[in-house]
């Protein structure tokens, strides 16, 4: 770690492609490439003897000659039971439950029940994410106040209240038997963890829009990974669409004035973060729909994935000394301490209508209702945070959902087609 400042100190030309706000010119440890290096350090302090741990008990053929009472522990985490059950229709998600003989208004009820509480919780989540990277707390007449600038705690906070729920709920009721070695959760957990931090990150450098139509446009890399990954072909209206979304987003970022207000200009910075926010994600689901080869819900994969990542973020909090730090920060600020317990509830929430969403009504409706909430959050940000948007810029953003629903619409399409295919055919996968 000694050696970072070195190596960031050889890099001039990217710290100064852009301007860095002075808020963030603090210190080479305020540098958003620091603290991702740090970060990183910390991860590997665990994953390293972790992995020697697996490999060790491999070579050892542990399986075969363990004995005592660490046995299931060591045989649960390293090995599994092994047992793969049919890779699912819909990739990552079991397939929905048909409805047995429910009313009409009871099925437009669970609906709008679903539309509410997905709508409640990922604007609520992102306008509290804005407002806490943002802003500053404890402003007075006298004193400026200070911003919170340490992201990886936002994610501990937020993946902590999602391990208690899941495990909560797995707890209380009837699961599939869990087949899958633990440790395979950790390869999603580390993404997961990476994209999360990007997506906190990138709000001190880009307008919330922009993030928004950039996590709106992550179609494209999801593909390009699912070509890599797990060997996937996709239709025509596919490649169509991620070309729309590209324009679209382009259209939206180089409309961007150059004398705006310095939260909302673009920089080297918020690109790369979101470059990398992108990637970490679609790795991520691309490794989650390997992983549901084997028999388990969603909820045991929230509930796995969520362990490693508090295990991963609280042993880099520690060594980095800002655990102690961000504890401090909320004990000063109550109205951020509830800000981001407000947060982590609306991330934890946000996951159960997800699952109970794609159950009742199938992928198709989840996106509709997902895509129709990217829409009100840039609207919401606009409104609330005063971001401009020029009339090229909002001919981009329209160009976007246009073909987002294009995409849903095809899908829907395809997926009616396939169930009329002969039994020895098989559709194309979709992304």
């Amino acid at each position: 770690r000694l050696c970072l400042p070195l190596v960031l100190a050889s890099l001039p030309t990217m710290a100064t492609a852009e301007e860095i706000p002075p808020a963030l010119q603090d210190s080479w440890g305020d540098f958003w490439l620091f603290r991702f290096f740090v970060n990183a350090a910390g991860y590997a302090s665990i994953v390293v003897p972790g992995f020697l741990l697996i490999q060790y008990f491999k070579r050892r053929n542990y399986l075969e000659t363990g004995r005592g009472i660490c046995f299931p522990v060591i045989k649960s985490c390293v090995f599994g039971s092994e047992v793969k059950s049919a890779h699912q229709e819909d990739g990552s998600l079991p397939p929905r439950a048909e409805p047995t003989e429910s009313s009409t208004a009871r099925q437009v009820f669970k609906l709008l029940l679903c539309t509410a509480g997905l709508q409640a919780s990922y604007l609520t989540w992102g306008i509290l994410q804005e407002r806490v990277m943002t802003r500053t707390y404890g402003a007075t007449e006298t004193d400026p106040g200070e911003k919170f600038k340490d992201s990886q705690f936002l994610v501990f906070m937020n993946r902590i209240l999602a391990f208690t729920v899941a495990g909560l709920y797995c707890a209380l009721t009837k699961q599939p038997r869990h087949g899958a070695p633990m440790y395979k959760y950790s390869f999603a957990s580390l993404s997961n963890i990476l994209s999360s931090w990007c997506q906190y990150e990138a709000l001190k450098y880009i307008s919330f829009p922009t993030q928004v139509l950039a996590k709106a446009s992550k179609v494209i890399p999801v593909m390009m990974m699912g070509k890599l990954v797990s060997r996937k072909s996709y239709e025509y209206w596919e490649y169509l669409t991620a070309a729309l979304i590209s324009v679209g987003v382009s259209m939206f970022l180089l409309s961007s004035a150059p004398n705006r207000h310095v939260s909302t200009v673009t920089t080297f910075s918020g690109i790369v973060l979101l470059a990398g926010y992108i990637i970490f994600d679609s790795f991520t689901s691309n490794w989650q729909d390997a992983l549901f080869t084997y028999k388990m819900s969603p909820v045991q994969m929230m509930f796995g994935v969520n362990v490693f990542s508090c295990l991963f973020t609280v042993g880099s909090l520690l060594e980095q000394g800002a655990l102690l730090e961000s504890l401090r920060f909320m004990a000063r600020h109550s109205e951020f301490t509830a800000h981001a317990v407000l947060l982590s509830v609306c991330s934890a929430c946000g996951q159960l209508f997800i699952f109970y969403t794609i159950n009742q009504f199938g992928a198709a409706v989840f996106t509709i209702i997902m895509t129709l909430r990217q829409a009100f959050a840039i609207l919401l940000s606009c409104l609330i945070y005063g971001h401009t948007v020029t009339v090229v810029g909002g001919l981009g953003v329209a160009v976007v959902f246009i073909a987002l629903f294009l995409r849903v619409y095809a899908r829907s399409r395809m997926k009616k087609r396939s169930k009329k295919l002969p039994p020895g055919e098989t559709p194309v996968q979709k992304v």
